[in-house]
């Protein structure tokens, strides 16, 4: 690996973990979006690393505070979503049209992936607290649903120019 996708893979690191310990709304992130794009860009292991990293760190140095039995959780979702984006990247090849249809496909994904995400953590609730799954899944609807639709929203319009960007830093030509 040469020296700009070592820091381009670092810049990202920083900004997936700032970017979650910082004060926002709940689970409104953005680092599913950065986990992913790194998957996509640099391949399954590095996405799911950094999904695992980012989301340990954030587990003891959370706004929220500390995470308890549920980061196990937070990190095996968190790194499910930077791993996809590798198989992804891996399923659509070096060339691929960007248009509206991938970007529907990203959305969509995007959607996909943060459920899986809400049913993993969800499922820690459910140990944390000792409460019946279908309890916990119920009492975490509204929380999916603004989870869902900011990824829908963060996936469908930033994933596409942010490759681009992060393309050209590394010298890669964008194949779009």
């Amino acid at each position: 690996m040469d020296c700009r996708r070592i820091a381009v893979i670092s810049i990202l690191a920083s900004l997936c973990v700032g970017a979650q310990l910082a004060p926002r709304p709940p689970n409104v992130e953005s680092t599913s979006l950065i986990c992913f794009l790194t998957g996509f860009l640099f391949g399954a292991l590095s996405g799911a690393l950094l999904g695992a990293l980012t989301m340990f760190v954030s587990g003891f140095l959370s706004p929220y505070g500390f995470a308890g039995i549920i980061m196990p959780f937070q990190i095996v979702g968190m790194a499910v979503i930077g791993f996809a984006g590798g198989v992804y990247r891996k399923l659509l090849g070096r060339n691929f049209p960007a248009g509206w249809q991938l970007r529907l496909e990203v959305s969509f994904l995007a959607s996909f992936l943060t459920l899986i995400y809400d049913v993993i953590t969800n499922f820690g609730y459910a140990i944390q607290f000792n409460v019946n799954l279908i309890v916990a899944l119920f009492t975490g609807v509204w929380f999916a649903v603004v989870h869902n639709i900011s990824n829908i929203t963060l996936f469908g319009g930033a994933f596409f120019p942010l490759t681009k960007i992060i393309c050209n830093l590394v010298g890669e030509k964008w194949h779009a």
